[in-house]
C-alpha cells in the first residue's frame, strides 16, 4: 500500500490547529514528567473544561445525567474521567487508555551515604531502560516526602533555570578500557547508577574540636532541612524520581519533531485527554483512562491491573440509576476502547531491525497495531478483523491519516500494553498511538504531525 505523509495534506488553518495542539503538549510533557504530575495536570485541565470530581457528586448525593462530566483520582496517580453520553452505559463505552509512568531512576528507601568526600543518593532504575543512556546527564530530582504527622512535602530540583541539577557520573575514555570491553547492558551496572548530590562538607565541628564525620552527608541533610524540613528517616516514607532535567524542545531544523523526557507514553495521554475535553453531545459515553505502573507490568492499586477503573464505572452507574452487576458487565463487554500506547518509529540508522512494509514511519500518521507482544504474538491482545474494518471506516471518514504497524521484526523482540487487560472483559480493543524514537531513552523523539493525527484520530474514535 502507497503509505500518506500527512504534512502534504495540510492548509495554513490546519497547520495553525496542529502548532496549537503540540505547543500544548510540549508545555504539557515538561511540566508532567512524573505520573502524579501528569495526574495533577490532567484533573487541573479537567475542571477548566468543567468536570466535576466523582467524590463530589455522590458526597452531595447529586444524579448524573447525558452531558456531565466527572473524574475520579485514585492515590493521585491515576485518573479515570468520563463525559456521560445519550446512550445507556449498558450499551458500551468508547474509552481512551494511556499510561503516564515513564522510565526512570528511582531513590531507594535509605539512599544517602558519603564516600571519599561525595554524597550520593542510591537508586533502583524503573522500566526497561538501557543504563548506558543515563550517565553524564543533567538530572531533576522529583516528587514527594511523606511526613510522619500527615504532612506530604513536594520536592522539585532541577528544573527552574536556578536549580542546581545532579547527576551520575560515567568512567573517563582515557581510563576505559576494561569497561568498553564489556557488553552493552554490563557496561554501566544498576547498583552503580547512585546520583552524585554534593562534594561540600559541613562547616560543623564535633565535640572536640575535629571536623565533623560524613561532613559532606551532613551538609546535604542540612540543605534539605533548611528548604523541604525533611529528616533523613522520611526518606523511608518518600517517592523521589530522578528524570531527565530541562523542558522538551522542538527537534530538527524545520521544527517538525519534539525531543523530550517522557513520550512514551505521554504522547499517548496527552491527545486522549485532549480529545475527550474538547468532546461534546457524545452519544456513547467517552471515557479517558490514564494509568500508572505499565512499564513494570500494569501491576498494583495504580496500574490496569487494579480495579479502579471498573468501580467507578460502577459508581458512574450507580449515580445515573442505571447499575447492576449484569448492566455493569454488558457496559464493560460492549465497549471499544483504543489502547493508546507508542510504537517504534523507522529508523534508517537501525534499519535492520524492522520489516518496512509493516513498521510506522515519522509523518505518516496515527499508528494502529493490530497486536503486540513478543515473537510468536505472546502476551498480545490481537484485536479482531471486524474491529479494525469499523475503525479504518470512523478514520476515513474523518480524514485522519493513520498507518499499521508491528513492533520490530518477528524474532527481534516485542513489548506489552494495556491492552490485552481491558481485552478481558471482552471489550473491542486495538493498540493506536505515536511512532517514538530513541524509545525509552532519557530522550526520546516524535513527530508533531503524527502527535496532530493522533489527536484527530481520537476525536473521531469518541463519536464512533
Amino acid at each position: 500500500m502507497e503509505r500518506k505523509n500527512a504534512w502534504n495534506t495540510y492548509d495554513e488553518n490546519a497547520m495553525k490547529e496542529l502548532e496549537q495542539v503540540t505547543e500544548q503538549y510540549r508545555r504539557f510533557i515538561s511540566e508532567g514528567k512524573t505520573e502524579r504530575e501528569c495526574a495533577q495536570l490532567t484533573v487541573e485541565m479537567a475542571k477548566e473544561h468543567g468536570y466535576i470530581s466523582l467524590e463530589e457528586a455522590v458526597a452531595s448525593g447529586r444524579q448524573l445525567k447525558a452531558g456531565d462530566k466527572i473524574y475520579a483520582v485514585h492515590k493521585k496517580k491515576l485518573v479515570v474521567l468520563f463525559e456521560i453520553g445519550t446512550e445507556p452505559m449498558e450499551k458500551g463505552m468508547n474509552i481512551l487508555g494511556a499510561h503516564i509512568d515513564s522510565p526512570r531512576l528511582d531513590v531507594k528507601q535509605n539512599p544517602l551515604y558519603e564516600k571519599e568526600g561525595m554524597a550520593y543518593l542510591d537508586t533502583h532504575y524503573y522500566g526497561g531502560i538501557k543504563k548506558y543512556q543515563w550517565v553524564a546527564l543533567p538530572l531533576a530530582l522529583h516528587g514527594v516526602v511523606a511526613l510522619k504527622d500527615g504532612s506530604v512535602v513536594e520536592v522539585c530540583i532541577g528544573e527552574d533555570a536556578s536549580d542546581p541539577v545532579v547527576g551520575v557520573s560515567d568512567l573517563l575514555i582515557h581510563l576505559a578500557g576494561e569497561q568498553m570491553s564489556k557488553k552493552a547492558d554490563k557496561v554501566i551496572e544498576g547498583e552503580n547508577l547512585d546520583i552524585l548530590v554534593g562534594s561540600m562538607p559541613s562547616y560543623e565541628k564535633e565535640e572536640d574540636g575535629k571536623d565533623a564525620k560524613e561532613a559532606v552527608k551532613k551538609n546535604i541533610l542540612a540543605l534539605l532541612k533548611e528548604k523541604y524540613g525533611i529528616e533523613e528517616e522520611d526518606f523511608i516514607s518518600a517517592e523521589l524520581e530522578a528524570v531527565p532535567a530541562g523542558p522538551a524542545r522542538d527537534y530538527g531544523i524545520d521544527r517538525s519533531m519534539i525531543m523530550g523526557y517522557g513520550h512514551d507514553d505521554k504522547v499517548c495521554a496527552y491527545p486522549s485527554l485532549a480529545a475527550l475535553l474538547n468532546a461534546d453531545n457524545l452519544d456513547k459515553t467517552g471515557v479517558c483512562v490514564l494509568v500508572d505502573k505499565e512499564e513494570i507490568g500494569s501491576v498494583g492499586a495504580t496500574g490496569m491491573h487494579s480495579r479502579f477503573f471498573e468501580n467507578m464505572t460502577a459508581e458512574v452507574m450507580e449515580r445515573m440509576g442505571q447499575y447492576s452487576e449484569l448492566k455493569l458487565r454488558r457496559a464493560l463487554t460492549a465497549s471499544n476502547m483504543l489502547s493508546s500506547d507508542v510504537n517504534a518509529a523507522f529508523d534508517p540508522n537501525y534499519a535492520s531491525v524492522s520489516e518496512k512494509k509493516n513498521t510506522s514511519f515519522f509523518g505518516n500518521g496515527m499508528v494502529f497495531m493490530k497486536y503486540t507482544g513478543a515473537r510468536g504474538k505472546s502476551g498480545s491482545n490481537d484485536a479482531s478483523a471486524e474491529y479494525l474494518a469499523a475503525l479504518r471506516k470512523v478514520m476515513d471518514d474523518a480524514n485522519v491519516t493513520y498507518q499499521t504497524s508491528e513492533l520490530g521484526k518477528v524474532d527481534a523482540g516485542g513489548g506489552g500494553t494495556i491492552a490485552y487487560i481491558m481485552g478481558n472483559y471482552g471489550m473491542n480493543v486495538v493498540d493506536s498511538g505515536v511512532a517514538v524514537q530513541n524509545m525509552h531513552a532519557p530522550f526520546e523523539v516524535i513527530s508533531k504531525a503524527d502527535l496532530y493525527e493522533t489527536y484527530r484520530g481520537y476525536e473521531a474514535f469518541l463519536h464512533m
